[in-house]
């Protein structure tokens, strides 16, 4: 069995489509897994997805890109086809959190076991790019990069070069708290709306995305220094942002307004927006009064995570 985990994007979301900085974490406690199985009854790959609703075989759905996917990564690595790979994940689909690139990951994790091969975390994330394209149209690149890597990173777009790809250093253990609206949202939905208006007004777009970048840079300041009140006020900076981009939603700006109210030091809507999740920057001792207060708020699921210090360097590219 291979895992990859979830994701959370702390600040720059949708900016970083237009060539800005954006930091991501990956929620080491939150995951996805892969299991491969021998399957002699057929020459076709089959895909067992219970989360997601679906068992079939990759020559019955062609164009799924987890379908492209497998089929890609067993005809270079020279695996049999004659396997089951069965996925299951903890992590909510189209939810802001990275479910997609995780699977993905998870899947090309295992194959790879399967042939006794392994790849640097930019190869994989490379693979895993391919499926995003599938499910979110023009993704950013920033999900597969940060799964795949397992570690906080700065991620940024380049024009004819490849994307520009950071450790981050955080000081200081994070507390968070992530609540779920329960409304999925697929990410391509609200990046096609963006770019819709970034086309008819980009003068506005344009001036929106650049004190995105600016909020970015002063957010791994912070983390760099452990300024987390700093940290806070930064994430209610970018879901004001975020707002006026157009992303957000009433039961974002509830869940953030509760959060804030019952004591967290800053939240905003993590992801595509439209639905999906928020996340709160909390202390330690305040994380279950806020969790509390976001299913008072509608929330229809909390969870608490950590994310532990971490050096700025990537053992392995």
């Amino acid at each position: 069995m291979a895992t990859a985990p979830a994701k959370l994007i702390l600040c720059g979301e949708h900016a970083v489509v237009y060539g800005r900085p954006a930091i991501a974490l990956p929620l080491a406690d939150v995951r996805a897994t892969a299991t491969v199985t021998a399957n002699y009854s057929t020459n076709e790959p089959i895909i067992n997805a219970p989360d997601l609703g679906g068992r079939w075989s990759i020559a019955e759905r062609p164009d799924d890109p987890l379908s492209g996917l497998v089929k890609t990564v067993i005809e270079r690595f020279g695996i049999s086809p004659q396997i089951e790979i069965t996925i299951r994940s903890a992590i909510p689909i189209a939810s802001g959190m990275g479910s997609g690139a995780a699977i993905a990951t998870a899947i090309v994790r295992e194959l790879l076991a399967l042939s006794g091969q392994t790849l640097p975390p930019a190869v994989i994330a490379g693979l895993v790019y391919e499926s995003e394209r599938g499910y979110h149209g023009t993704p950013s690149g920033i999900d597969n990069t940060v799964v795949a890597f397992e570690q906080p990173i700065w991620f940024q777009r380049r024009s004819n070069l490849p994307p520009l790809i950071e450790p981050v250093a955080i000081n200081v253990p994070l507390t968070f708290v992530v609540g779920d609206t329960g409304i999925r949202s697929p990410t391509r939905l609200p990046v096609g709306a963006v770019r819709e208006r970034w086309q008819a007004d980009p003068v506005r777009y344009e001036a929106l995305f650049d004190q995105v970048a600016a909020l970015v840079v002063a957010a791994r300041e912070a983390l760099a220094t452990g300024d987390v009140p700093a940290l806070g006020h930064l994430l209610n900076t970018n879901h004001e942002l975020l707002r006026e981009i157009g992303v957000s939603s009433t039961e974002l700006d509830q869940l953030t307004a509760a959060a804030c109210a019952a004591g967290a030091l800053g939240a905003k809507l993590a992801g595509g927006g439209w639905g999906g999740v928020m996340i709160a920057l909390t202390t330690p001792d305040r994380a279950t009064d806020i969790a509390t207060a976001l299913r008072a708020a509608g929330a229809t699921n909390t969870l608490v995570t950590t994310i532990a210090p971490a050096a700025a360097f990537f053992p392995d590219r």
